[in-house]
């Protein structure tokens, strides 16, 4: 069997799922820059850990294969507006995100005005992307990777418009343990948003699929920013 390809990944956000697909993906040989808001100064003891670089967010797209975006949604604005600016166009973007506004976002128009929120984040990068590592807890994507075939394994729905950029991420996920299961286009990546059956969940492929399926249009009350909506920013819901 051919060793897959060593890939040059970029992550922005070394929180819960970054801190974790910085571990993960350098344990598998992948060649590493992380970045945060902090700085790269911030991110020693984690590159020392690890062996990935750790950089500037504005360097943090240079050179890359891939980026994974693993930020608050409402920091998405923040980023450098140069980011992309001399990345490839084959530049695979993983937007990783939820948006939670009366736990941590506040109220975001473009997304309480129905527009999916990997849509959202894809107007405001410039760039196409694809959801994926959404629905998943961090402790779960450290440690509960499975080699394929195992029975029960652990599936992650994966969504975006581009067939080229899924199949890297699918790849991806593989190579960490896990079952890839195609969700559709951008728009579609509303059925794995918080809220719905697929989010917060550890089920095989076929159960992803079928969570998929049953998820319902818009979005439920508890995970609007809305006065009708329970609970309230002090005091989350």
């Amino acid at each position: 069997m051919a060793t897959p390809r060593r890939l040059r990944i970029g992550i922005i956000g070394a929180g819960n799922i970054g801190g974790t697909l910085t571990r993960r993906l350098t344990a598998l040989g992948h060649d590493v820059a992380v970045a945060n808001s902090r700085g790269a100064g911030s991110l020693a003891d984690l590159a020392a850990e690890t062996g990935a670089t750790a950089v500037p967010v504005a360097e943090a797209a240079r050179g890359r294969d891939v980026v994974i975006v693993t930020i608050p949604q409402k920091n998405i604005p923040d980023l450098p507006a140069g980011l992309f600016e001399a990345a490839p166009q084959d530049l695979v973007v993983v937007d990783t995100g939820n948006y939670y506004p009366r736990q941590r976002d506040g109220r975001i128009e473009g997304i309480e005005g129905g527009l999916t929120e990997s849509r959202w984040v894809e107007q405001q990068l410039g760039r196409p992307v694809v959801k994926a590592f959404n629905n998943i807890y961090a402790k779960h994507l450290m440690e509960r990777g499975r080699p394929a075939g195992t029975p029960g394994r652990i599936a992650l729905p994966v969504a975006g418009d581009d067939a080229a950029a899924k199949a890297v991420v699918l790849r991806l996920l593989d190579e960490l343990g896990f079952a890839g299961v195609d969700a559709g286009g951008l728009d579609e990546s509303r059925r794995q948003q918080p809220g719905t059956p697929v989010y917060a969940t550890d089920h095989d492929a076929e159960g992803v699929r079928r969570a998929l399926a049953e998820a319902s249009p818009g979005r439920k009350p508890d995970w609007r920013g809305t006065a009708q909506s329970p609970g309230t920013f002090e005091s989350p819901a």
